[in-house]
């Protein structure tokens, strides 16, 4: 009986650390989709600026204010870039928490599994047990018949 409360014990610790790997998927997914609506901000912030410059293309520029926007639209295309590789990161944090979560998760089961194995199993002795104290009782009581009530046979 001590090994199946070892084993309790050992899916309640199981079950804590499902917990944690869940929580710190959650985390690493929130993360991702933060990195992701950044990334997603640069991009339409991109777009407007090159928008707002494509409606003037027939007005006159000076070259200093193209190499300007150029320079500036260079700038927001490495910083897209940056932030495109920042959502891989969390998007390989992510993959890497959900495997944890699964590995914690078929710990737990196996766990349970086993447990319950061994309650079934302990189940059938205590039935065994119950089925030989009612067999041996019985025979009690045959025996008494046959030999009478102080154990003489007739």
């Amino acid at each position: 009986m001590s090994t199946l409360n070892a084993l309790t014990v050992a899916v309640e610790v199981a079950s804590r650390k499902r917990d944690e790997a869940r929580r710190l998927l959650q985390d690493a997914q929130g993360a991702q989709q933060a990195a992701q609506d950044q990334l997603d901000q640069l991009q339409g912030y991109a777009r407007e600026t090159e928008g707002r410059w494509g409606m003037r293309a027939d007005a006159a520029v000076q070259p200093e204010v193209m190499f300007h926007h150029y320079q500036f639209m260079d700038r927001l295309g490495h910083a897209a870039g940056l932030q495109t590789t920042v959502v891989g990161e969390h998007a390989s944090r992510v993959q890497d928490a959900t495997r944890n979560l699964l590995d914690a998760e078929l710990r737990l089961a196996s766990l349970r599994k086993v447990v319950e194995k061994r309650q079934q199993d302990h189940q059938r002795q205590q039935m065994r047990r119950e089925q030989k104290q009612t067999d041996e009782r019985a025979s009690m009581q045959v025996r008494n018949a046959i030999n009478g009530p102080h154990g003489q046979e007739y």
